[in-house]
C-alpha cells in the first residue's frame, strides 16, 4: 500500500461510491426499526441498539430471539457471537489505517462490512482511510435515522423485504468485493467459504455459517501469503 496523495478524480470517485453504499445499507434500517417494534422492544429501546451496537447481523438475532420468546441474554451472546467477525475486521484494518487514540476509538465504532470493503481495496493509505470513514459514517448516520422511522412507523410499513431492500445491501456488498476477485486464489477462497457456508446451514445455529466462512478466509491467508506481496 503506497502514501502516494489522491488526486481530485479518485477522491470524488471514492466519496460518490461510499456515500452509495452508505445509502443503500442505512435504508434497511427501516427493516430493523419495524421488526424491532413488532417484536416487542420500545422505540427508544430500538434506537439504542442501533446506536450503540450498530451492526445489522447482530442487531436482527437478538431481536429475533426475543420475538422467539428467548431471554434477552441468549438474545444478546448471539448478537455477540455474531458480532465476533467484527474485531477480525479490526485486526485486519489496524495496520492499514493506522490510527492511534480518539481517532482509533472512533474508528472502532464503524468497523463493519462495508465499510471494511471499502478500505481493502484501495491502494494507498489516504483511499483506504477516506473510503473507510465516508462508508462507516454515512451508513451510520442513514441506519439510525433509517431505524428511527421504522420503529415509528412500526407495523404500518408490513413486511419490510417486499421492497427488496435485503437484496440491495447484498448486492451492494458483493459490488463491493466484486474487484478482489479477479485475483485467481480470491476466487478459490470465495469458492471455498461459500461451500463451507453452504453446508454448514443445516447443521449450525444462525450466524455460525458466516464465521465458518471467514475462518476459510482467514486460514488462507495465514497460510499464504498476499499476491504480489
Amino acid at each position: 500500500m503506497t502514501d502516494a496523495p489522491l488526486d481530485p478524480r479518485e477522491r470524488s470517485s471514492i466519496i460518490r461510491d461510499s456515500l452509495g453504499v452508505g445509502l443503500a445499507t442505512g435504508a434497511y434500517g427501516v427493516s430493523f426499526g419495524a421488526v424491532s417494534v413488532a417484536s416487542g422492544l420500545t422505540v427508544a429501546q430500538t434506537c439504542a441498539l442501533s446506536l450503540l451496537v450498530f451492526t445489522g447481523a447482530s442487531q436482527f438475532a437478538l431481536v429475533g430471539v426475543v420475538a422467539a420468546g428467548g431471554a434477552p441474554l441468549s438474545g444478546a451472546m448471539t448478537a455477540l457471537l455474531l458480532g465476533t467477525r467484527n474485531t477480525l475486521y479490526g485486526l485486519r484494518l489496524a495496520p492499514t489505517l493506522a490510527w492511534r487514540g480518539l481517532r482509533r476509538a472512533l474508528a472502532a465504532h464503524v468497523v463493519i462490512d462495508e465499510s471494511t470493503a471499502m478500505s481493502i481495496t484501495r491502494e494507498s493509505q489516504e483511499a483506504a482511510r477516506l473510503g473507510f470513514l465516508v462508508t462507516g459514517w454515512s451508513v451510520f448516520v442513514l441506519w439510525n435515522a433509517a431505524t428511527l422511522a421504522g420503529a415509528l412507523a412500526g407495523n404500518a410499513l408490513g413486511d419490510p423485504r417486499r421492497y427488496g431492500l435485503d437484496a440491495a445491501v447484498g448486492a451492494a456488498f458483493l459490488a463491493l468485493l466484486w474487484p478482489r476477485l479477479r485475483q485467481p486464489r480470491n476466487r478459490w477462497v470465495a469458492v471455498a467459504a461459500a461451500a463451507v457456508a453452504l453446508l454448514t446451514v443445516p447443521f449450525v445455529p444462525a450466524g455460525m455459517p458466516v464465521l465458518a466462512a471467514a475462518g476459510v478466509a482467514l486460514l488462507v491467508g495465514a497460510l499464504t501469503p498476499e499476491p504480489g506481496s
